[in-house]
């Protein structure tokens, strides 16, 4: 069985515009307990992305998202594979992909939502390999 991003993502979805402040942003990060937020247009389109990283250097709370945000966001399909997602985040060192249908937010996925479904896996830890007879003889 394939495993879909709509299936592990995070369907409640909370944004920001580029042109609200940084001490709105995180507020909405801290009460909801989230690492990163959608940055979005006035037709709900992704124009970027805010992350708790965005925010560790100091910057006046006054201040707009678009001043901190990172514009290059990586989007994809709800209905890609989980593989797919977890290649995006490698590839491009990323923890969050914003996920939209017909171009519009409707989840996020995050690095924690992948390590959460290899855990329900339950993998079985292999036992090491054992010496060679021929590697006994010559420790012996």
């Amino acid at each position: 069985m394939t495993v879909k991003i709509d299936d592990v993502m995070a369907q409640q979805v909370v944004t920001v515009q580029p042109h609200h402040t940084i001490s709105h942003a995180r507020g909405i990060m801290e009460r909801n307990h989230i690492h990163a937020l959608p940055v979005v247009g006035p037709d709900d389109e992704v124009c970027g992305i805010l992350s708790s990283s965005d925010l560790v250097s100091k910057h006046p709370e006054g201040a707009p998202v678009s001043s901190v945000m990172t514009e290059r966001v990586w989007c994809l399909p709800r209905y890609n594979n989980v593989d797919t997602a977890a290649t995006v985040m490698r590839k491009h060192k990323v923890h969050h992909v914003v996920v939209t249908h017909e171009k519009k937010v409707v989840g996020m996925l995050s690095a924690f939502d992948l390590l959460q479904l290899v855990e329900g896996r339950r993998y079985v830890e292999k036992r090491s390999p054992t010496r060679s007879s021929k590697s006994r003889k010559q420790h012996d």
